[in-house]
């Protein structure tokens, strides 16, 4: 052992030296070719373009894509505008908003948003029932889940068979009780945690020894406790069952319920408007995207998607790819950053993390878990680790998050269009082999083209799912017909 150490010691030392020879030898040739006469003026180098180059500098590249971009960018707009003109129109996003029809008088998005006060109540009184002891666990409990039931497929009974909800009113109906369904679902479980933990300490007093020593030192202990209590002042259940603190956490910027959420002192005034002047630049950013960009593609999508012309969908596809980008852009930021840290300063709500650098994602399982921070929360909290718990599989309790997720993306899109397809659910479900094969293709080609398979899915998976909902859509609406009447025009 000795000896075969010291040999591979001193092969270690003879490849030191002898690379240490080498580079002697050849800064000794160098010294030697500049005192030639022919002026020599080449050396050993690598191409910049080489990796063993070490050469990073590639802002003017950088610089040139941009101009690229914006030329190519302001081509476009010249050719839209030749194209269709402005059909910018404002007064059709106060319909789209308020989800009145053009040719209606009623609002129906408007009534349903203010019946969603009634599950929250119920909820409310539910949950004061089951803290008193009025209501039995299980009875409250099967009130509960058929109150979330209610909630989730009220909007979906009522827009299929109302007429006059616009296409923007009934999104933004489907959207708020989708996340009102999250929300009373982490309040339920949230103080059923509540409840278990105060039953179980009163469990363990009853069944402790009521020895004098045992009743002084629970004495001082509970005192000790209720001073931290008053000094922190934290809310503890059940009193933290009120409306008031109902709907401060359905206003906060979350979806997972607390007793006690994280403070801020005072509202920053000149943040709150930088917000403010954001959101509602945004809004009309996004409109105007959809308006003048969006809209008259997707149309132009309509026969050759029909027809299976694939060259022309291919084309029609690329062409949607770009605004239907951008505005998705807007709408991360302004919801996110905008929105959410409106709220949240408002509120005086400190935890202010709704998202991570998702577009560094080597892979699609990063980008879910960085994109949509509050949801992702929401699924570990209530969903991925309560199945872990109850013996389930990671596998599994994986598959269940992505379900649900899949199934609330169909819900705000298929309800809305009122043509109840499976694109949105199926492409939320392919994000499990997407993602394996985002590993592989990181495994074996390095992060950098896990991050291209991460942006292209993003690029074009949506303008696509976007025209086959609206080739389903027009079917269901207008039937076959219009389709033939398209394709001669």
């Amino acid at each position: 052992m000795t000896e075969h150490s010291e040999h591979s010691e001193g092969g270690v030392r003879r490849r030191t030296r002898s690379v240490t020879r080498a580079e002697e030898i050849q800064a000794e040739e160098q010294k030697v070719r500049k005192n030639q006469p022919d002026k020599p003026c080449h050396k050993p180098r690598d191409s910049l373009f080489s990796w063993t180059s070490g050469f990073d500098d590639f802002t003017g590249f950088v610089n040139w894509a941009f101009l690229l971009l914006s030329i190519g960018g302001v081509r476009l707009l010249l050719e839209n505008f030749i194209k269709y003109g402005i059909r910018i129109d404002p007064i059709q996003w106060f319909y789209m908003l308020t989800g009145q029809d053009d040719s209606g008088s009623e609002h129906p998005s408007i009534v349903l948003i203010l019946y969603s006060c009634v599950p929250v109540i119920l909820c409310l009184l539910t949950e004061k029932g089951l803290a008193v002891e009025i209501i039995p666990n299980k009875a409250g409990m099967f009130v509960h889940i058929i109150n979330l039931l209610v909630l989730i497929l009220l909007p979906m009974a009522v827009i299929h068979v109302k007429d006059g909800f616009s296409l923007m009113g009934a999104s933004t109906v489907t959207t708020l009780y989708s996340v009102l369904f999250l929300k009373l679902w982490s309040y339920v479980q949230v103080n059923l945690w509540c409840r278990i933990a105060r039953q179980n300490s009163k469990g363990s007093l009853r069944r402790q020894s009521l020895s004098y020593s045992n009743l002084r030192k629970r004495k001082n202990s509970k005192n000790s406790q209720e001073e931290s209590m008053e000094d922190l002042k934290l809310v503890q259940y059940p009193d933290n069952l009120t409306l008031r603190d109902l709907y401060y956490y359905l206003l906060a910027p979350t979806l997972c319920y607390e007793l006690n959420f994280p403070k801020t002192d005072r509202i920053r005034k000149r943040f709150l408007m930088k917000r403010i002047f954001e959101v509602v630049l945004g809004v009309q950013l996004i409109f105007c995207i959809m308006q003048q960009y969006m809209i008259p593609t997707i149309k132009n999508s309509l026969i050759p998607f029909s027809n299976m012309d694939y060259t022309k969908s291919t084309e029609r596809l690329l062409k949607l790819a770009i605004p239907n980008h951008l505005a998705w852009l807007c709408m991360f930021y302004i919801m996110f950053h905008s929105w959410l840290n409106l709220l949240g300063e408002i509120l005086h709500f400190a935890d202010r993390s709704f998202y991570g650098d998702w577009w560094n994602a080597n892979n699609i399982d990063t980008f879910w878990r960085n994109w949509n921070l509050p949801v992702h929360r929401w699924a570990l909290r209530h969903l991925y680790f309560p199945m872990i718990e109850m013996g389930y599989s990671k596998s599994i309790a994986s598959v269940a998050v992505f379900f649900i997720s899949a199934f609330f993306h169909e819900y705000m899109v298929s309800v809305p269009l009122k043509t109840y397809k499976i694109w949105a659910f199926g492409g939320m479900m392919a994000q499990i082999p997407l993602s394996y094969f985002s590993k592989v293709v990181e495994k074996a080609y390095g992060q950098r083209f896990g991050n291209l398979v991460f942006w292209s899915s993003i690029i074009l998976g949506q303008p696509l799912c976007i025209m086959m909902y609206y080739h389903d859509y027009i079917v269901v609406k207008y039937g076959e017909s219009l389709l033939e009447e398209y394709s001669h025009v």
